[in-house]
C-alpha cells in the first residue's frame, strides 16, 4: 500500500523521464513552464475553483479517487490533482501488516486543511488546495507542482552516487527537512513517505498528499527528530489561536481534530523552548533560505 501510494504520488507531481530522442518535446515543455504566469495563492484558488475541467485521466488504479485534470479559464491552462477519497473506519490495519489505527480517516478535506494551516504558519511549500464539487461529489482540487526534479527517494540515491545537483546547499536542504518534521508533528501525519516529498529544480521541498493527517493523537510521534526549527515557523506556531485556525480551515477540520492539534502545538513549542534554554537560540532556531 505504501509503495503504491509512493509510486502514484510520484506520478502525480514529478515529470516523467524521457529518452534522448524526445528531447525537443521535453525542451518545449520546460519552456512552457517558464512562460506560465506567476499567480498568487488567491489567484490559484480562484483558478482551481472556477476554471473549466478540460479533461481528466486516472493516475493509478490503486489509489482511490485520484485523477489528474487539465483546467482552463480561456487564458491559462494548468493541471491539478483531483482527490475524492473520504474514508472513516473505527479500526484500520494497513495492507501488508503495519500498525493498527483507531479512528482512522483518509479524506481529501485534509489536503485543504493542510494548505490553509501552512499559510497561517508562514509556509509556502504546501500546494494550494481547494474544495470543489466534481462529478456530483466533493473533492480536493490541488495545484499541480511544476518543475519537479525528483522525490526524496531519488535525492537519497543521488547522495550515495554523489550526483546532487550543482548549487544545492546542504544547509538549505536540511532546513526544509526540519520544517517538514515540525509540520508533520503538528498535523500528525501518518503517511509522510519518500514519494510525497518532492524537490523542485531550485532546491525547494514541496510537501504533498495530506489525506492521512490530523489524527487524534495527544502525543508527538517522533519528538527526537525535532532538534531545529525555522524562526518564522516557530513564531507562527506560537501565534496560532483557535479563532485564527477556525477561520482558516472552516469545515475541513472537526472541533476534536483542532483540539488535539493544539495539544501537539503546545508540546512542540514547549520542546523547542526547553532546547533553546539548554542549547541557546542560535543553535535551535534558524532562518530558512526561501
Amino acid at each position: 500500500m505504501r509503495f503504491a501510494r509512493r509510486a502514484a504520488v510520484l506520478g502525480l507531481f514529478a515529470f516523467v523521464s524521457v529518452i534522448s530522442s524526445a528531447a525537443p518535446l521535453r525542451a518545449a515543455q520546460d519552456a512552457a513552464v517558464l512562460t506560465q504566469p506567476v499567480l498568487s495563492d488567491a489567484q490559484q484558488e480562484q483558478f482551481l475553483l472556477k476554471a473549466k475541467i478540460v479533461r481528466t485521466r486516472d493516475i493509478n488504479k490503486g489509489i482511490t479517487g485520484t485523477r489528474r485534470a487539465t483546467l482552463s479559464d480561456g487564458q491559462l491552462s494548468h493541471d491539478a490533482q483531483i482527490q475524492t477519497v473520504d474514508i472513516s473506519k473505527f479500526v484500520f490495519t494497513p495492507d501488508r501488516g503495519g500498525q493498527t489505527e483507531l479512528n482512522f480517516r483518509d479524506t481529501y478535506r485534509f489536503n485543504v486543511a493542510a494548505y490553509r494551516l501552512s499559510r497561517l504558519l508562514g509556509l509556502d511549500n504546501v500546494p494550494v488546495s481547494v474544495e470543489r464539487r466534481v462529478d456530483r461529489g466533493e473533492a480536493a482540487m490541488t495545484w499541480w507542482i511544476d518543475d519537479v526534479m525528483m522525490d526524496e527517494q531519488e535525492r537519497l540515491k543521488r547522495i550515495k552516487l554523489k550526483t546532487v545537483p550543482a548549487g544545492w546547499r546542504p544547509s538549505r536542504t536540511a532546513g526544509y527537512i526540519h520544517v517538514m518534521r515540525v509540520f508533520d508533528e503538528l498535523i500528525s501525519n501518518s503517511d509522510r513517505n519518500l514519494g510525497n516529498q518532492l524537490w523542485s529544480s531550485d532546491g525547494k521541498l514541496w510537501m504533498i498528499d495530506h489525506t492521512r493527517t490530523f489524527r487524534f493523537n495527544a502525543t508527538l510521534k517522533t519528538p527526537r527528530l525535532l532538534v531545529r526549527c525555522d524562526r518564522r515557523l516557530f513564531a507562527g506556531l506560537r501565534s496560532l489561536t483557535e479563532e485564527s485556525v477556525n477561520a482558516a480551515v472552516g469545515k475541513t477540520l472537526t472541533k476534536e481534530e483542532i483540539r488535539t492539534m493544539f495539544i501537539r502545538r503546545d508540546l512542540i513549542v514547549k520542546l523547542f523552548e526547553e532546547q533553546i534554554a539548554a542549547r541557546g537560540e542560535a543553535t535551535v532556531l534558524y532562518d530558512l533560505d526561501r
